[in-house]
């Protein structure tokens, strides 16, 4: 694991002697905390390893302590098993100058293989070029031979590349995936989703028959399909938050080492796919907070902005 901890340190958040590196982890990926550690020491920075208590859902806020430590830190990695990426902790410090690697559900098997091992550098211009154009344009169309057809507004919206690089005061990056997304505007998303490939949570993970959901209005209305639909169904139903039907995000998977396992930083980075997030959105461009933030991956997108392909079938139409 050492060799991915100092890919991470190195070539992604470019860790200087005496910054102070602030390690969050829980009771469940504490190996993998003290594994970051070392190579920061080996760096000649200040680990500080904190460990909380495993969150109870992905989006919890962490503890205050940890939340205000965040601020002062030079350089952030969370191996965490709940996201804590769409919180108000990593916007502050964020804000606040830290580079933030979020490394949710990681494993030690991520550490060693699998995206990991992608050339950041070659694919960082994709990522960040898509960003640009979903920025640049006003609406953005996704369909799927699985059946999706969404449409959503997306003008002003700040679009976002997350290349894995934080290389700089006040970035964040997810990891080992490798994504383009924007958040639309709240009430605008209008059509169908048909989820095939992952919904990398609730120990859903690689769908064996389509989830089928109805959009109107910015918000899902039906959710239809197997058990795996009804595992998604009454936990976003036992969260008695409307804003969790929320369509957040609309992401792109750029990172051709990826697979789809079932682990949310495998899944939504895969080549090929794309993902639609939901619940949470203000970590991303947008205003609305909710109970979750849950990513919905698809596969063989083909994306329109505003009516040019950027994207067909899941493979790129645009140049750098």
């Amino acid at each position: 694991m050492i060799r991915g901890a100092r890919t991470l340190l190195d070539d992604l958040v470019a860790v200087k002697p005496k910054e102070n590196v602030l390690i969050i982890t829980d009771t469940k990926l504490l190996r993998i905390g003290q594994v970051l550690a070392a190579a920061a020491f080996e760096r000649d920075a200040e680990p500080i390893v904190v460990v909380m208590k495993p969150r109870e859902r992905d989006g919890e806020e962490p503890p205050i302590p940890i939340a205000e430590a965040m601020k002062k830190s030079d350089v952030i990695l969370s191996p965490v098993s709940k996201s804590i990426t769409h919180t108000r902790a990593v916007k502050e410090a964020a804000e606040a100058g830290a580079r933030i690697l979020v490394m949710t559900a990681f494993t030690e098997r991520l550490m060693i293989s699998g995206g990991i091992e992608a050339n950041f550098r070659v694919q960082a211009p994709y990522c960040k070029k898509l960003a640009q154009l979903f920025e640049s344009s006003k609406m953005a169309r996704v369909t799927t031979p699985a059946g999706t057809d969404l449409t959503m507004n997306i003008e002003g919206r700040r679009g976002n590349a997350m290349t894995c690089i934080v290389d700089t005061p006040g970035w964040f990056s997810t990891v080992p995936t490798i994504e383009a997304n924007i958040s639309p505007l709240e009430g605008s998303s209008e059509g169908v989703i048909v989820v095939d490939a992952s919904i990398p949570y609730l120990g859903i993970g690689v769908l064996t028959e389509p989830v089928r959901m109805k959009v109107e209005k910015g918000f899902i209305k039906e959710i239809e399909g197997g058990y795996q639909a009804q595992v998604l169904k009454r936990d976003l139903e036992s969260k008695n938050d409307p804003k969790v039907y929320n369509i957040a995000e609309l992401g792109v998977g750029l990172n051709p080492k990826s697979e789809m396992t079932g682990i949310m930083l495998d899944d939504e980075g895969v080549l090929g796919s794309c993902h639609i997030g939901i619940g949470t959105s203000l970590a991303l461009g947008g205003t609305l907070k909710a109970a979750v933030h849950y990513d919905l991956v698809l596969w063989k997108p083909t994306i329109e902005l505003d009516g040019k392909k950027v994207m067909e079938k899941g493979e790129i139409k645009f140049s750098i």
